[in-house]
């Protein structure tokens, strides 16, 4: 069984991304990381080059900054990354620059991964996923956030990043059809140093809105301001071990008083009915289970 992991980063540096912690949560299941490096204005590839693994292949490409809609740029960059890596693979495992793979699911990912390699139903593998907000404490809880995603793939030939690279596609948009896993996948794309987290916004926004948009909606400040969030849980769970070095060096201080939660009428009925059923209405899936 051959795996071939792919990633793409811009900026890493200036925008604080978790990049090599990425990387490094998925190596030990990975024969190759292909990692494509954007055109960057800091020391990106400097940074890359830390990793100092003979596993890690770099290729380098241009972003088009006119892709202003809807975050597409970022599934185009992924299908570049993809296009990369070896033919000889049997899974590809996806990973962006602010998530990190818990290694507590290492073994159970080895394990599907050698159990439908061979099974042509199968064309991924899904993980379940918290999002880290604020600080390493807090993970949300609302129904913004996604649960689950396809981050393990087959490459098969029409295969593609899908919408802002959330998931993937086949052909005619069909959805992939996966088998769920119990491990995490920890995204902490909202976790940064405040100035760091303003500065991502700022930028991060043009990926999806034109200039008017942005001075309209987009506040102007020297720090992000953290408190303007729905819901959140407090997090007494691990993180990923290669995330440990990061974690502390934390400094600053995010604290969110639990009883300020503040969830929308409906949100408030789905809770409701999740707690009582288990059963989460009007979720969308951007997969389909295999049975």
């Amino acid at each position: 069984m051959f795996v071939s992991g792919f990633t793409f980063i811009r900026n890493a540096v200036k925008f604080d991304y978790p990049i090599l912690e990425a990387i490094r949560s998925i190596l030990p299941l990975c024969d190759e990381v292909v990692v494509a490096i954007g055109n960057s204005e800091d020391g990106t590839e400097e940074l890359i080059a830390q990793l100092d693994d003979p596993k890690v292949r770099v290729i380098h490409t241009v972003w088009d900054d006119s892709l202003r809609e809807g975050g597409r740029v970022l599934a185009v960059e992924t299908d570049k990354a993809l296009a990369a890596i070896s033919p000889k693979a049997d899974w590809a495992i996806y990973i962006q620059g602010d998530e990190v793979m818990h290694e507590g699911g290492h073994a159970e990912v080895r394990a599907a991964m050698e159990r439908w390699k061979d099974d042509k139903r199968v064309e991924g593998l899904l993980f379940n996923y918290r999002h880290f907000y604020g600080s390493y404490d807090y993970v949300g809880d609302s129904y913004q956030w996604y649960r689950k995603e396809i981050r393990i793939i087959k490459p098969l030939s029409d295969v593609y990043s899908f919408q802002d690279a959330i998931g993937f596609r086949r052909g005619d948009h069909k959805k992939l059809a996966v088998k769920p896993l119990k491990a995490f996948i920890h995204h902490y794309g909202w976790v940064r140093e405040p100035a760091a987290m303003q500065g991502k916004q700022e930028n991060f926004n043009k990926l999806w809105h034109d200039d008017a948009w942005m001075e309209k909606h987009v506040v102007k400040a020297e720090e992000y301001d953290y408190s303007g969030i729905d819901s959140l849980e407090r997090y007494h769970g691990s993180h990923p071990s290669v995330m440990q070095p990061r974690i502390d060096r934390m400094n600053w201080q995010f604290d969110h008083d639990l009883s300020h939660n503040s969830l929308k009428p409906k949100d408030r009925f789905r809770r409701w009915v999740e707690k009582r059923t288990g059963v989460v209405l009007w979720k969308h899936k951007n997969y389909q289970i295999v049975r």
